[in-house]
């Protein structure tokens, strides 16, 4: 399902970059017709089966094309560090495989994502969670006096609540952390995670 959003993206990439971001989105297209498309984190995304197929994006000096399973579908070390991808820093569409290599490498991630196969990079995450931290008494008494903070707040995940206990227990003065109090009932009344702004970034 084609995007408006990704559609804006490229229109607005540097140059070099959007042959570069159309050859990959022609590809994936042609490869996986099921496939959604959507901006997360600022980045195009093709989504196949609920799970991120792919994804690239195009930066001041360079692209990258990075896939879920990185060497699994390339069969080459990924370049997490040097760009976030899995083939390195893309600076024309002369640094992109062929068409039939990517056509490839994305009808092996869709198999990959069909055969319920779990990147090697998530491999033991969730099996050992972290425990929760300390409550903050001043946190504790804002929940208590508000009906709505509190349910919510109760209901969410474990990672969910560490991330405000976190973030107010981080606070270096205590007026910092008392402001911080004050904004953290507010988001949680009305049903929000401590990182709400960049869920549908």
């Amino acid at each position: 399902m084609p995007a408006a959003d990704i559609d804006a993206y490229i229109a607005k990439a540097q140059p070099f970059a959007v042959p570069i971001l159309e050859r990959v989105r022609h590809v994936v297209r042609a490869a996986c017709p099921d496939t959604e498309e959507a901006l997360k984190w600022g980045a195009p995304h093709f989504v196949y089966r609920g799970k991120n197929l792919c994804l690239t994006a195009g930066f001041k000096g360079h692209a990258i094309l990075g896939f879920l399973h990185s060497e699994m579908v390339t069969g080459k070390t990924a370049h997490r560090m040097e760009a976030m991808g899995s083939v390195g820093r893309l600076k024309s569409i002369d640094d992109l495989p062929d068409e039939a290599t990517l056509t490839a490498w994305v009808v092996r991630q869709m198999q990959l994502i069909d055969d319920g196969v779990k990147p090697p990079h998530l491999e033991g995450r969730g099996k050992h969670p972290k425990p929760e931290i300390a409550m903050v008494p001043a946190f504790q008494t804002a929940l208590n006096a508000n009906a709505a903070a509190k349910a919510n707040y109760d209901g969410f995940p474990p990672s969910c609540r560490r991330e405000y206990l976190e973030w107010i227990a981080d606070a270096k003065r205590e007026e910092t952390r008392d402001k911080r109090i004050a904004q953290a009932i507010i988001w949680i009344a009305d049903g929000k995670k401590r990182n709400w702004k960049y869920e549908n970034c």
